[in-house]
């Protein structure tokens, strides 16, 4: 799964409450943010599913 990478600019305020929240659920304040948008989106009714993370660890050998 890859992470599109782009600025956010929040005002202080809001950026240190995000940080405590997420301090108080034992989040990164990148995590409790997409979190945060998650539950806005489905509060609207718009379903995001979550990305399946690639699979690890050398490839299977096809079986002859």
């Amino acid at each position: 799964m890859t992470k599109k990478a782009f600025a956010l600019r929040l005002d202080p305020a809001v950026h240190a409450a995000v940080e405590r929240l997420a301090a108080a659920e034992l989040r990164s304040a990148n995590a409790q943010i997409e979190m945060l948008v998650r539950e806005a989106l489905a509060e609207r009714g718009i379903d995001v599913p979550v990305t399946k993370p690639p699979k690890r660890g050398r490839p299977v050998k096809d079986a002859e």
